[in-house]
């Protein structure tokens, strides 16, 4: 494992995905699970979520996209949050969904809007609380 490299994979996805989040796939990885995380962290996160090429909120676009083409919906409530995070507005999210529908599947984009909202009022919640 490249350790610089994993390092600053952590800090890219605790900043995209919150703390709450990498902290909880951490601590449930265990002896089998543990190099997928460290994977994950390394290449996807320290390696190809950094490198210079486009900004963080149209990589977001891009993995709303896919994970709405893929039916992923775990990883797709993720990359939600994840998104607005980067600045992505709720309006542009909603853009890429309706896109989707047209080349991916109403199917999959109707998925997508399920999940979205679901999100949405999840944040909106820990908004009100002051979470």
């Amino acid at each position: 494992m490249n350790n610089e490299l994993f390092e600053r994979g952590l800090r890219t996805r605790r900043e995209v995905l919150g703390d709450a989040y990498v902290d909880a796939s951490l601590s449930k990885a265990d002896d089998f699970s543990m190099d997928m995380q460290e994977l994950v962290t390394q290449y996807c996160w320290g390696d190809v979520w950094n490198r210079p090429g486009l900004p963080r909120a149209t990589r977001s676009l891009i993995n709303l996209s896919m994970l709405t083409a893929l039916n992923r919906s775990h990883e797709l409530a993720t990359h939600v949050r994840g998104a607005v995070n980067n600045g992505v507005s709720r309006d542009e999210i909603k853009e890429v969904f309706l896109q989707a529908a047209i080349y991916c599947g109403v199917p999959a984009a109707l998925e997508s809007f399920r999940v979205a909202r679901e999100v949405f009022a999840q944040m909106d919640s820990e908004t009100r609380s002051g979470n």
